[in-house]
């Protein structure tokens, strides 16, 4: 008698749910090989940049961690204050450099530079500064680490993905965006806070664009497994939709809450990077709502673009997205989130 593993096939006759499940992404290659020794190279060692790097740290993701930045001052300064704590944290060689070549056989290149917004200057010239700096960014990474993912944090995060698609030539399943993972999980604590429960306890996801023509996905809620909606519904219970708008736009304005009061954000987008650079390299095969290939999906063919959608993610990067059903509104709005990154796109000549 032979062991059996485990298998995604149910019922008499093997019905196999993986395919059903899970639809691939277009343009996508095959998984990047595996290695015991796991590198990783963030890139840009700002609030973001070291919160990511400080918490992937603590929670012992990575046995070499490479920062690069262009101020070398800083960036030695902040490579001795991670090494001096070596003693209370797991063994981790860390290196930093102004030369990309130290970022060679990475694993996870993790990107968050970016270019401040200038007094007076408009998000379109911001975004071309940053597709500037990207062409000195992203070519070097893909040489040095030709099988590595690359992971986008800075913003605009999903056009800068797909820029960083484009630039490095790599299959569309080893360039993710951050995306709305850490919208999502704004989301879900505001939803918790609201019904008095465990964040961990509500599904809930925020697609489309990481800004403000995100999609919230009302329809497919649910807590401790019970649909919200179709509970309310099935109870009778009578529920305003300006509330659960309002809800929404907490989610959008929270950033800005938080950069007014300490003038940037880092701790949560640390933990969701690492969130997600731990399903990646563990091979978790978790679903995160990050910024993906979308076309094809919900009716979106008017043009290459990366937008937030619930994915597996696991060594190969992008393994499938979810086919999570959207309500008419709900696919409507994302389409005209996808064509709101597809106007600024078109502008970049790239």
């Amino acid at each position: 008698m032979h062991p059996s593993g485990s298998s995604s096939s149910l019922g008499p006759g093997g019905l196999d749910l993986t395919q059903a499940f899970f639809k691939p992404i277009q343009r996508a290659g095959l998984p990047s090989p595996a290695k015991r020794h796991t590198k990783i190279s963030v890139i840009g060692a700002g609030n973001v940049g070291m919160a990511i790097a400080q918490t992937i740290l603590t929670q012992d993701l990575a046995d070499e961690i490479v920062l690069i930045d262009a101020n070398p001052d800083k960036l030695r300064g902040e490579m001795l204050d991670l090494q001096h704590a070596a003693a209370f944290l797991p063994r981790t060689k860390i290196h930093a450099s102004v030369d990309y070549e130290l970022t060679v056989g990475s694993d996870l290149c993790i990107v968050t530079a970016g270019a401040r917004q200038n007094p007076g200057e408009s998000r379109l010239d911001l975004l071309q500064r940053n597709v500037a700096l990207f062409k000195n960014i992203i070519p070097p990474l893909a040489r040095f680490s030709p099988e590595t993912i690359l992971l986008i944090v800075s913003n605009p995060v999903d056009v800068l993905t797909y820029v960083s698609w484009k630039l490095s030539g790599f299959p569309s399943n080893r360039v993710i965006g951050s995306g709305t993972n850490l919208d999502s999980s704004r989301f879900r604590f505001l939803i918790a806070d609201h019904l008095d429960v465990n964040a961990q306890d509500v599904q809930a996801y925020i697609v489309g664009e990481h800004g403000d023509s995100s999609v919230a996905l009302w329809s497919s809620i649910s807590v401790g497994g019970v649909p919200i909606l179709s509970f309310l519904k099935n109870q009778q219970i009578a529920y305003e939709k300006a509330t659960l708008e309002k809800i929404h736009k907490e989610v959008i304005d929270s950033a800005y809450e938080v950069i007014s009061l300490k003038g940037y954000t880092s701790w949560a987008i640390g933990y969701s990077v690492a969130n997600l650079a731990r399903s990646i390299l563990r091979d978790q095969r978790k679903i995160h709502p990050v910024s993906v290939f979308a076309n094809g999906f919900y009716g979106i063919e008017g043009g290459d673009v990366f937008l937030s959608l619930p994915a597996q993610l696991g060594r190969g990067g992008v393994l499938g997205v979810t086919n999570v059903h959207l309500t008419d509104e709900e696919a409507e709005r994302f389409r005209d989130s996808a064509n709101t990154i597809l106007d600024v796109q078109s502008q970049l000549g790239i």
